[in-house]
């Protein structure tokens, strides 16, 4: 189903894997055509497709892929876009666009962290044609869906990780920064996968997000938060938290998996203070445990040297 946060806004369940309210596609739209802020792994196009379809548009009407970061869960599905669409405009951070434009790098990471689901969990991964590609630096303002955006750099989560505000609704779309809460009011959790976790960074980020004095907060796991300044105080609380853990895990511990296993026991219980067993899956599906273990854990070792 779809669902309107302002005048030409909306989002996208992708029922990911079957699952509700896992992985949100932000639809934007204007007289310039439709705009989707992550468009999803190409193994949801079709629930995407459907989406669209009830709401009496198609695929043929993007002009333009707001892209927060390259991660396949968030952009997997854009050089499928492409191939079939060849008109639109792809906006993501300089960083992240040459892996788009040529995904083997992205790819081999993906696949030692996700193996033989690659194809299940994501699907098909594309090339993005450079000419399709308006890299960002932060700081610039674009037009998508009829209305204009800022954008910022916010780092933390991922090095090529970009932002998007708009000034007269007050919504941002803040990609993973603002953490995942897969369930309204549910805990926050930073998702703190390889290879490029910074908490000073992240934090940083957090900052440019609450200057931007945003009424809502859309995050791709899963939809907005009404209350940002309190969703974003918990994330930072939450993000040191995972950092203490994982350096208490590197304490108490020798071995690698006693070490994943505790981290995660202790953010398990944490999530399941606050929600049913049942949303602690959704989770687990939307950031995965033992990959925020596997980042924050590189995060502290390379702090450490």
């Amino acid at each position: 189903m779809t669902t309107t946060l302002a005048s030409g806004i909306s989002y996208a369940d992708l029922s990911f894997q079957g699952l509700p309210r896992i992985i949100a596609t932000g639809l934007l739209q204007g007289p310039d055509g439709l705009a989707l802020v992550d468009p999803g792994p190409a193994s949801s196009l079709p629930a995407l497709e459907c989406q669209l379809q009830v709401m009496g548009a198609s695929l043929a009407d993007v002009t333009a892929l707001l892209v927060t970061h390259i991660h396949l869960d968030h952009s997997g599905a854009a050089g499928t876009l492409l191939a079939r669409h060849p008109h639109i405009r792809v906006f993501v951070h300089e960083k992240g666009a040459p892996h788009l434009v040529d995904p083997a790098k992205l790819l081999a990471s993906a696949g030692r962290l996700y193996g033989a689901e690659m194809d299940r969990l994501w699907g098909e991964v594309l090339p993005v044609p450079a000419s399709a590609i308006v890299a960002l630096a932060g700081g610039e303002q674009i037009a998508a869906g009829g209305r204009a955006w800022r954008v910022a750099y916010t780092p933390g989560h991922a090095s090529h990780h970009v932002s998007y505000f708009s000034d007269d609704t007050g919504i941002a779309f803040v990609g993973d920064t603002a953490g995942v809460q897969v369930v309204p009011g549910g805990f926050v959790l930073p998702p703190t996968p390889p290879p490029d976790i910074d908490v000073p960074a992240w934090l940083a980020s957090l900052d440019t997000i609450e200057g931007w004095h945003p009424q809502s907060l859309f995050l791709t796991h899963f939809g907005p938060t009404h209350t940002p300044a309190a969703h974003l105080a918990e994330l930072r609380d939450h993000l040191q938290l995972s950092e203490q853990l994982a350096c208490e895990a590197t304490v108490r511990f020798e071995d690698e998996p006693s070490r994943e296993a505790w981290f995660m026991d202790q953010i398990r219980h944490a999530v399941a203070r606050r929600t049913s067993d049942s949303d602690v899956r959704a989770y687990q599906v939307a950031g995965r445990f033992d990959l925020n273990w596997r980042g924050m854990a590189r995060y502290v070792t390379k702090r450490g040297r």
